[in-house]
């Protein structure tokens, strides 16, 4: 197994993001789509999302994860829950799935990493990466972290190292200008994100606690160290949306 802080925080998480399973079931409902919709789940993650939108909604999902250790967690995941024929995982980087898939139904992307393949994208170049891949009137279920305020540099600077963010009405202008609709938009409530944060540190807490000496030891601190603060100092400034997107024809 590849042990990394995420690997490890993420097997005890439902959902790997500062929003509840519940809210997201809420918003693909709202698409309407019929059973044997295609869909991609990029960011999979431990593959929770991807497994309960073929189990719930009856999709076809492809779920994209390019983290090793994440893809291995998220294909057993995938495999214990028998859901094999419904999902299938790729282990790459979503720009590269992006470039070579049809359009599909519905893509759902949560808290990814520069979906564009280019350094630190921009809200508006993300968004319109993911239109590429929509069929017409098609759906985006965007979800990552927003500014509740003003952070401070330094904040701002540790939280935007591989993306950059918007505010609440920032997400949602920059889906509209890259030819979206706005359906749902929501910031998910201090106590989940709260949960979110307390998991994470949690979770790594317990791993170091059991496993003092392993060689991966150093390289968990020092992520579980990173996340704990940029929480903590973030508390107040960070928070997480939830935008359901309609692709405009």
């Amino acid at each position: 197994m590849t042990v990394t802080f995420s690997r490890i925080a993420y097997e005890t998480l439902e959902v790997c993001n500062g929003v509840t399973m519940a809210a997201i079931e809420a918003a693909v409902s709202q698409t309407g789509l019929a059973a044997g919709a295609e869909a991609l789940d990029i960011g999979a993650g431990n593959a929770a999302v991807a497994i309960r939108m073929a189990k719930a909604f009856g999709m076809r999902v492809t779920a994209i994860e390019r983290d090793p250790g994440m893809a291995e967690l998220a294909r057993s995941r995938i495999a214990a829950a028998g859901a094999e024929d419904r999902v299938a995982l790729l282990a790459a980087a979503s720009a590269e799935v992006l470039a070579r898939t049809p359009p599909v139904d519905l893509i759902t992307a949560l808290g990814t990493t520069n979906v564009t393949g280019e350094g630190r994208p921009t809200p508006e170049a993300s968004f319109r990466a993911l239109r590429r891949t929509l069929k017409p009137g098609g759906w985006l279920l965007w979800g990552d972290l927003v500014w509740l305020a003003e952070p401070p540099g330094p904040l701002r600077q540790i939280v935007e190292a591989t993306n950059l963010y918007a505010d609440h009405a920032g997400w949602q202008a920059a889906a509209r200008t890259a030819g979206f609709e706005v359906v749902v938009a929501e910031i998910s409530p201090q106590a989940v994100f709260d949960d979110y944060a307390q998991g994470l540190a949690a979770a790594g807490r317990r791993w170091l606690d059991a496993n003092p000496a392993a060689p991966e030891a150093a390289s968990v601190r020092i992520n579980a160290e990173r996340v704990r603060v940029m929480l903590e100092y973030g508390r107040g400034h960070i928070g997480f949306g939830l935008y359901l997107l309609r692709k405009r024809v």
